[in-house]
């Protein structure tokens, strides 16, 4: 803080959060009529006075006695025409005189304020002396960075906030840099271990690939041409389709079949909006391998979305074949239908066996199933290409164990393929895929209709919501309507799909065909609904986000989602891509009656923007990064310091350091003090985890 630039009261607006520097004049305990405790305390800064009052928080007028000075931190507000905060954050500055000082996390509890920590900190700065910097001095001065014990010491005493400022920066360096030379290592190690399947497949639309990967010198002719690829099964499917395909996923398919070329085993994250496309280049990587008489197997998070998926590859690839004799494959000389199979906990035993006979035999060219991919006794032939949907949804180790399945029979890795259509941020992606090459489809095929998108925040907004799924379904079309809880709760005050369904049926929307999902009933029951609902017996689906993902159907127009402010950005932004997939305009509705400060900015952002990956920003902006290297999924960062929002400059510099440093040596002898400090932050149990993608 610097004690020379505070925000000065007379200065201030009602609204702004502010750092205000002030001496405490008054203070007052007393109890409100219903019982509570609230200290009042007056302070002066100088230019004005600042009421400042806590509730329900009796030991402040302790640490607030007369004469003490702190740093108050919160919103102004003006109640009885006077300026005040309610329950800010506290800092007791202490008898410091230096212009700019330092602010610890204080203990009350513990008896310890901010600037007894700050003399502690400045005897153990006396106490250290110089510090080993790993950091190769080259790149300290490339890139303007401080050397590591000028940094330690400036972000605890700087001369100047600038300085302050300059250390941070290169602390937060260290730590993203340390993660990255942790996945570059783990990249290098994996292309030098693994050996992969040589497909007999080439780029095909005209472009000029440039492989990303880490395989140059190991084949000859690293950068492939469309003149040289002969007629395949890939090019005739594609020639088949009655559209174009986007450049985006032209450029997808030729770095996947670039990849594919390569003994090196593709590890690819494929990333692209609700509606890219990411589907038919998902096939098309599939095709490659089955041209070659390789299998392909595409795993997905739930049996909606497994169904989804059968239901489409096996329309598209009517009446194609398997080619005949490939030098590469597996299987004797033959031409037959491509064979599509489902898996899931729902098939059936008898079906079932005959499905793991077919796998182990090499009959079923491609198998569309839920985790049970994984489960005992899947045994392939010959697997060739792995597609892994939504796999965020998946644990590491379960994309692990499909990749170890799919050793059996040729002892070769396949080639993987991940995708998503929660667009990530490009630093997340950076960071926590840094092991994977990363292929974005940043284009939507033409005629998509963007949706409207509005917030029904009053009951009269409500009623128009409702008038506007009632012409809809008149107009021949269909509708969603999306709630949080399966069924009521006593703790969660939230609408209920059960309970919404009922009311509707009874109130709003009687008298038009109404159907129920949910993930508690049986596989069976969802099956049923989903297919009346796709056929149009039902005009109006009551759901929970079991539809999140994976579902299509073009005739669906208007998306109404209650309590949107219980669902994260992504969460919304998935729903919302249910509808919007014909030729009609589509509608998505945000119900949210209450409005909490957070929400407020979630839902405006919704409605401000279609663009995934601008939400997908927004989202890292408002949420926070999570962990990053353990199985946890939320909670708080496990970078102390850096800020994959803040820091995205920094991410980009300490991947391309981090590719510099380690080469082609994971060991990075020509830098042992980097080794033994990797060594020494390196959790064992958070890097199996990290390596596991």
């Amino acid at each position: 803080m610097d004690r020379s630039r505070q925000a000065s009261l007379a200065d201030l607006a009602v609204g702004e959060q502010a750092l205000i520097l002030a001496r405490v004049r008054r203070v007052r305990l007393r109890r409100t009529r219903t019982g509570k405790t609230m200290v009042e305390v007056d302070a002066f800064d100088g230019t004005g006075y600042l009421h400042v009052v806590f509730f329900n928080q009796p030991w402040r007028a302790k640490q607030l006695s007369e004469g003490t000075e702190a740093a108050f931190f919160g919103k102004l507000e003006r109640f009885q025409r006077v300026t005040q905060m309610s329950n800010p954050v506290v800092d007791l500055i202490g008898d410091r005189t230096g212009r700019i000082v330092p602010i610890y996390p204080q203990s009350e509890k513990a008896g310890l304020p901010s600037w007894e920590i700050a003399k502690l900190i400045e005897d153990a700065l006396v106490r250290t002396g110089d510090l080993v910097d790993p950091v190769p001095e080259a790149v300290l001065d490339r890139f303007d960075l401080m050397g590591r014990t000028a940094a330690i010491r400036a972000v605890h005493n700087p001369s100047a906030m600038a300085e302050a400022f300059g250390a941070r920066r290169r602390l937060a360096f260290d730590e993203l840099f340390r993660l990255q030379l942790m996945l570059r290592r783990s990249k290098v190690e994996t292309a030098q271990s693994s050996k992969g399947i040589s497909h007999s497949v080439s780029p095909m639309f005209g472009s000029v690939v440039h492989t990303s990967r880490l395989n140059a010198g190991l084949f000859s002719d690293d950068v492939v041409r469309a003149s040289e690829v002969p007629a395949s099964l890939v090019s005739e499917f594609f020639a088949s389709l009655p559209f174009d395909l986007t450049g985006a996923q032209k450029r997808a398919l030729d770095e996947i079949a670039n990849d594919m070329r390569s003994p090196i085993p593709m590890h690819r994250l494929l990333q692209g909006d609700v509606g890219s496309g990411k589907t038919l280049v998902a096939l098309g990587m599939l095709l490659m391998a089955v041209q070659g008489g390789y299998q392909g197997a595409l795993m997905a998070p739930t049996e909606v979305l497994v169904e989804q998926h059968w239901i489409t590859l096996s329309r598209l690839l009517r009446g194609f074949k398997v080619p005949g004799s490939h030098g590469s494959g597996l299987f004797e000389d033959c031409e037959r239908q491509i064979k599509v199979e489902m898996l899931s906990s729902k098939t059936p035993a008898a079906a079932k066996r005959e499905i793991l006979e077919g796998l182990e035999a090499g009959e079923i060219d491609i198998i569309v199933g839920t985790h049970s991919l994984i489960s005992e006794g899947v045994m392939f032939h010959a697997l060739g290409g792995v597609v892994v949907d939504e796999q965020h949804r998946f644990g590491v180790e379960q994309r692990a164990v499909l990749r170890e399945r799919g050793r059996t029979g040729h002892g070769l890795d396949p080639d993987v393929l991940v995708m998503t259509a929660t667009p990530i941020p490009r630093t997340a992606a950076m960071t926590v895929f840094g092991d994977l090459d990363l292929t974005i489809l940043d284009e939507l095929p033409p005629g998509r209709t963007p949706i409207v998108t509005r917030w029904a925040k009053t009951e009269e907004e409500y009623s128009r919501v409702i008038e506007r799924v009632r012409s809809e379904v008149a107009g021949g079309r269909q509708a969603y309507v999306v709630c949080p809880l399966v069924e009521g709760s006593e703790r969660v005050v939230a609408k209920s799909a059960t309970e919404e369904f009922e009311r509707l049926n009874a109130q709003e929307l009687k008298g038009l065909r109404l159907g129920l999902i949910h993930g508690q009933m049986l596989p069976r029951e969802k099956e049923i609904v989903m297919e009346e609902f796709r056929l149009h017996r039902i005009d109006v689906l009551v759901s929970t986000t079991v539809i999140e993902v994976g579902v299509d159907v073009p005739n669906a127009t208007v998306m109404v989602i209650e309590n949107a402010d219980r669902f994260g950005i992504a969460q919304l932004h998935q729903l919302r891509g249910r509808v919007g997939r014909g030729s009609n305009k589509s509608y998505c509705y945000l119900v949210c009656l209450a409005e909490a400060e957070e929400s407020n900015l979630r839902l405006e952002a919704l409605v401000s923007s279609t663009d995934g990956f601008y939400l997908a920003e927004k989202d890292l902006e408002l949420r926070g990064e999570g962990t990053i290297l353990g199985r946890k999924q939320k909670g708080r960062s496990d970078l102390r310091l850096a800020s994959l929002a803040r820091d995205r400059d920094l991410v980009a510099l300490a991947q391309a350091v981090a590719k510099d440093v380690v080469g082609d040596d994971p060991e990075m002898n020509a830098y042992p003090n980097l080794m033994r400090e990797l060594r020494a932050f390196q959790d064992p149990e958070q890097s199996e985890y990290l390596f596991l993608s």
